[in-house]
């Protein structure tokens, strides 16, 4: 029942996304700030490592359980690792997730070419803005693409209405059936209580799931050091948090980048909830600590 005493003030956020307008950090070129980048291939070792370490986090453990509880799967079926990289770029892409990405109807291509040429650009990313902007059809691309290129196969694109792309994990457990998980990158058509792997979406309603195989940057692709430092900095502060926890602070961020909230009421707000949790887990409580803390630091900070 904890849902109802966190979700009541944020449920109409869900609603509020039909339509928003863009709000990117302000873009500088390289000629204009010569400061050092870093590359795709740095970020997906990096990626790779930072899930491998949040292993033993509770987030991880715990959303590993429920899911091999809801597709009935045996523990040793399922690659634990391989769900630790899966579930830390689907918290870093998802719409208002951990990298700041903010969705909006955008009628590009269903790939992520975009969203990395927005990237491209951000030199000054923040905790309370947006750092590139993309429709639902994009940001799927873009898990499925980081997916990829961090050695996990059979993730593609699933169409649940013409209007609407989510992607999906086909997993082929030993001695069992075929299984697609719904990665919902986004919470269209979805309720707060819409986690990583959702039923609300028909993942065999569509016959084949493709694996997207497209290479949409090259891994010598250059991402400013500014950003790929935020990028890490987030996934270090939340990426062994539990789902519910991170629903939480998704809906919160959203607010902000939205600027239905201000960064104070959303600090305040991440406090309250840390303070309802009480002996909750380590991961959690240091969760909606810096999260209050990051929407009180500007500029942008290590906290």
């Amino acid at each position: 029942m904890r849902y109802l005493s966190w979700a009541r003030p944020l449920v109409a956020l869900v609603l509020m996304t039909a339509r928003v307008n863009p709000c990117l950090a302000d873009p500088q070129s390289s000629q204009s700030n010569p400061s050092p980048r870093t590359t795709l291939a740095q970020l997906i070792t990096l990626v790779r490592g930072k899930a491998h370490a949040l292993e033993t986090s509770t987030g991880t453990r715990l959303g590993f359980q429920s899911l091999i509880s809801a597709y009935k799967l045996a523990p040793n079926s399922v690659s634990y690792s391989d769900y630790s990289v899966v579930r830390l770029l689907f918290e870093a892409t998802r719409d208002k997730g951990l990298w700041n990405l903010n969705w909006d109807i955008t009628n590009m291509p269903p790939n992520s070419d975009k969203i990395w040429r927005q990237w491209q650009n951000v030199w000054k990313p923040s905790f309370v803005a947006p750092t590139a902007t993309a429709e639902c059809d994009e940001l799927s691309a873009l898990f499925a693409f980081l997916v990829e290129r961090a050695g996990v196969r059979s993730v593609g694109l699933l169409w649940p209405a013409a209007n609407h792309t989510v992607a999906v994990w086909v997993l082929h457990a030993a001695n069992g059936p075929v299984v697609r998980v719904v990665v919902p990158t986004t919470q269209i058509f979805l309720e707060h209580t819409d986690f990583f792997g959702t039923k609300k979406f028909d993942p065999w309603r569509q016959k084949e799931i493709y694996e997207y195989t497209r290479r949409d940057v090259p891994d010598s692709f250059e991402i400013p050091k500014p950003l790929f430092d935020f990028f890490v900095l987030q996934l270090n502060k939340y990426g062994g948090a539990s789902d519910l926890t991170l629903q939480q602070l998704r809906y919160v961020r959203g607010a902000v980048l939205l600027k239905r909230w201000s960064p104070e009421d959303a600090a305040l707000y991440a406090l309250k909830l840390r303070s309802e949790l009480g002996a909750g887990p380590a991961e959690d409580l240091t969760a909606f600590q810096s999260f209050a803390q990051d929407m009180r630091s500007n500029p942008l900070s290590a906290n």
